[in-house]
């Protein structure tokens, strides 16, 4: 059987896959477990929180600097809408998958090249 997944990842048993994190978080390097009842998927992301709209209006620059602190990314108004703040907690998001793929290793945000 063929599965085509929008906004997942294929997590057959062994199978390696990446989830990143938002522009302010982790990334995770995860192995599939091959759970039968997800079609051996699991989440792609972190997965947004509030429309692009909704970030634009609620938060300004200052906010995307804030919550961007360490890596180096653009921090202006033309990406506000892919701010962190904007996105679930991606620790939160795994946890609930655990059934689904096991955290092999995570990886801290360095650069993030956005727009």
């Amino acid at each position: 059987m063929e599965v085509t997944r929008k906004g997942a990842i294929c997590t057959r048993e062994s199978e390696l896959g990446i989830v990143p994190g938002s522009m302010g978080a982790h990334s995770y390097i995860v192995r599939g477990k091959g759970n039968p009842e997800s079609f051996c998927s699991s989440a792609h992301d972190a997965g947004r929180r509030m429309s692009r709209t909704a970030a634009e209006k609620q938060f300004a620059e200052g906010d995307l600097a804030k919550q961007t602190e360490g890596p180096i990314c653009r921090k202006d108004k033309g990406v506000i809408d892919e701010i962190p703040g904007a996105y679930k907690d991606i620790d939160v998001v795994l946890a609930n998958h655990n059934d689904l793929t096991e955290i092999l290793h995570t990886l801290k945000q360095v650069v993030c090249v956005k727009g």
